[in-house]
C-alpha cells in the first residue's frame, strides 16, 4: 500500500513539536534551579507504531512508524529515596529536639562559667569551717555570716526552682502554640493542595509544581512523626487522579489514617493546666479520639514529650527529662535540709529530742523542694541557733568553745556519703551533698554529650539521603545544557527532514515528464 503523500510532514511536524516541548522544558528547569522543592521535570515520548490490518496489504510490505508522540510531563523522583529522606529526617527530628532541650537544661545547672549554687555551698562551708574552730565557737558574727550565706544558698535555690518550672512553661507552650499549630497545619495545606491537584487534573493539567509544594509539606509533616505516604489512582470520573494518603503507625503497631484525599485527621494536647506530664491525642476522621502520648516513635513530637514527660530512675523510664533534673534537684534540697535539721536537733540522753529546725516547707509538704525551702523564722529573728554542741551522757553540755557537732556539719555536706533515691526508695545517686549537685551538671554534659553524637550521625545520613534525592530530583545545570544540545540537534534534523521531504515532492510533482512531452 502507498503511503500516504504527507505522512512524512506529519512525522517531522510531530518531531519539531516533541524537540521544542523538550527544549521548553530544559528552559523550565534552570529557571527553577534555585526554586526550593523544585523536582526536576521530563517530556515523556512514545513511538507511534501502525495498528491494524489492510485488505490491500502483503506479506512483502514494510509497515514503518508514524513518528513521535507526547504522552505527557512528568517529574523525575525516586519513592525509595523519598520513603528514606521522610524516615530519617523523623529520627532527626527527636535527636534536635532532645537537644535542644538539654540545652535549656544546662542553661539552668551548668555553672562553668559563672557563679550560683556551687560558690554559695562552698561559702557556707567556710563559714561552719570558721565555726567550727575552737577560737570562734560562740562568736555570734560568725553565725551571721553563716546565716546570711544560707539566704544567699535559699534564693539561688529558689531562682533555679523557677527557672525549671519556666523551662516547663515554656516547653509547653511551644509544643501547643507552636509544634502542634504547623504540624495540624501543615495537614490542612496538603488536603488543600489535594483539592487544587486535582481539580488542575480534571482540566488536563498535570500540577507538577503543586505538587512540589505538597510534596515539600510532606517532608515538613515528617519531621513531627514518621509517616508513610501512598498513591492510588480514582478513575470514577472518568478521568485517572491521583489520591493521597497518609498514615503513620505507632508503638504498639496500629496504623493511623492521617490524610485520606479531603479527610484529614487532627492532634490535641491535653497540657494538664500548664503542668507535666502532658497528653497527647490523635483524632482520626471518623472523630475517635486515642491518646498516643507513649506511643510516638521518632519525631519532634516524640522527643519534646519525652523530655516533658519522662524522669529517667525517679518514674522507671529510659529518658532523663526535665523532670529528672527537677526530681534530681529536689533530692539534693531534701538531702541539704533533712540533713542540717537532724544534726542541729538537741538528742537528750534520755532519747528526747529537741527540734531546732534551720529550714522549713513553705507548703507544709512531706519533703523539701527546691520550690518549697526557706529558712526558718526562728532562725531568722534569733529564737534558735545553730547547735555547737550535743549533751553527753550525763546532760552537760560543753562550753563556749564546744564545736565538734559544727564540724559534724561541716562534714555532711562536704564529705559523707548520702544516698539520693527516688520515690520506691531506689538509690539514684550516692555520694556527698556537694557531689549531688555536681551529678546533676555532670548527667546533663554527658547526656547531651551522646544525643549531640546521634544528631550528627542521623543528619549525616540524612545529608547522603538528600544528595542522593538531589542526584536524581535536583536540577543540574551541567545536564540540562546538554540536553538542550541534544533537543537543538534533533530540531535542526527534523527541520532537515522536512526540507528533504520538501525537495521530494517538488522532484515528483514539478520534474517528472508527461508522456509524449
Amino acid at each position: 500500500m502507498i503511503r500516504s503523500t504527507f505522512s512524512g510532514f506529519n512525522m517531522a511536524q510531530l518531531a519539531l513539536m516533541s524537540n521544542q516541548r523538550a527544549i521548553d522544558i530544559a528552559g523550565h528547569n534552570i529557571s527553577n534551579i534555585n526554586t526550593y522543592g523544585f523536582t526536576r521535570q521530563r517530556l515523556d515520548l512514545a513511538s507511534i507504531n501502525p495498528v491494524g490490518a489492510s485488505y490491500s496489504s502483503s506479506p512483502f510490505d514494510m509497515k514503518v512508524g508514524q513518528g513521535v508522540m507526547m504522552t505527557g510531563i512528568s517529574q523525575i523522583r525516586d519513592p525509595f529515596l523519598d520513603i528514606q529522606f521522610r524516615n530519617q529526617i523523623a529520627k532527626v527530628g527527636t535527636a534536635d529536639a532532645t537537644d535542644k532541650i538539654l540545652e535549656q537544661i544546662g542553661n539552668i545547672f551548668d555553672e562553668t562559667d559563672s557563679s550560683g549554687i556551687k560558690d554559695a555551698l562552698g561559702e557556707v562551708l567556710k563559714q561552719l569551717k570558721e565555726m567550727a574552730n575552737p577560737e570562734n565557737a560562740g562568736e555570734q558574727s560568725v553565725e551571721a555570716l553563716l546565716k546570711s550565706n544560707m539566704q544567699v544558698l535559699m534564693n539561688l535555690i529558689n531562682q533555679k526552682a523557677e527557672d525549671i518550672n519556666g523551662l516547663k512553661e515554656e516547653l509547653i507552650s511551644q509544643l501547643q502554640d507552636s509544634d502542634l499549630k504547623n504540624l495540624n497545619s501543615c495537614i490542612e495545606r496538603i488536603v488543600e493542595l489535594n483539592e487544587s491537584i486535582k481539580n488542575a487534573q480534571v482540566l488536563g493539567s498535570p500540577a507538577l509544581e503543586l505538587q512540589d509544594q505538597r510534596n515539600a509539606l510532606l517532608d515538613d509533616l515528617a519531621t513531627y512523626l514518621p509517616i508513610n505516604v501512598k498513591y492510588r489512582t480514582d478513575t470514577s470520573t472518568g478521568v485517572p487522579l491521583d489520591v493521597l494518603e497518609v498514615t503513620f503507625r505507632d508503638g504498639s503497631g496500629e496504623e493511623h489514617l492521617l490524610i485520606s484525599d479531603n479527610e484529614m485527621g487532627e492532634f490535641t494536647l491535653d497540657d494538664n493546666d500548664g503542668k507535666i506530664p502532658v497528653s497527647l491525642s490523635f483524632k482520626g476522621s471518623d472523630g475517635e479520639a486515642k491518646d498516643i502520648t507513649d506511643l510516638l516513635r521518632n519525631g519532634v513530637l516524640k522527643g519534646n514529650l519525652d523530655m516533658l514527660n519522662q524522669a529517667g530512675a525517679f518514674d522507671g523510664s529510659g529518658v532523663k527529662g526535665v523532670g529528672y533534673y527537677e526530681k534530681m534537684f529536689d533530692s539534693f534540697v531534701n538531702q541539704l535540709a533533712t540533713t542540717m535539721n537532724e544534726l542541729n536537733a538537741i538528742k537528750n540522753p534520755d532519747g528526747s529530742v529537741i527540734n531546732k529546725d534551720l529550714f522549713v516547707k513553705k507548703d507544709g509538704a512531706d519533703t523539701f523542694t527546691a520550690e518549697n525551702i526557706q529558712l526558718s523564722e526562728a532562725w531568722m529573728n534569733g529564737e534558735i541557733g545553730i547547735t555547737l554542741s550535743q549533751p553527753d551522757e550525763n546532760g552537760n553540755v560543753e562550753g563556749s568553745s564546744a564545736y565538734e557537732n559544727v564540724l559534724k556539719m561541716f562534714n555532711a555536706l562536704s564529705s559523707d556519703k548520702h544516698q539520693f533515691v527516688n520515690a520506691d526508695g531506689n538509690v539514684v545517686f550516692e555520694g556527698t551533698i556537694e557531689g549531688g549537685y555536681d551529678h546533676l551538671a555532670n548527667t546533663q554534659a554527658i547526656d547531651r554529650k551522646a544525643t549531640q553524637a546521634i544528631l550528627t550521625n542521623h543528619l549525616t545520613v540524612l545529608g547522603q539521603i538528600e544528595n542522593s534525592k538531589d542526584a536524581v530530583s535536583g536540577v543540574s545545570m551541567d545536564e540540562e545544557v546538554m540536553d538542550l544540545m541534544r533537543y537543538q540537534q534533533s530540531y535542526n534534523a527534523a527541520s532537515r527532514l522536512m526540507t528533504t521531504l520538501d525537495q521530494i515532492l517538488d522532484k515528483l510533482i514539478n520534474e517528472t515528464g508527461v508522456v509524449g512531452r
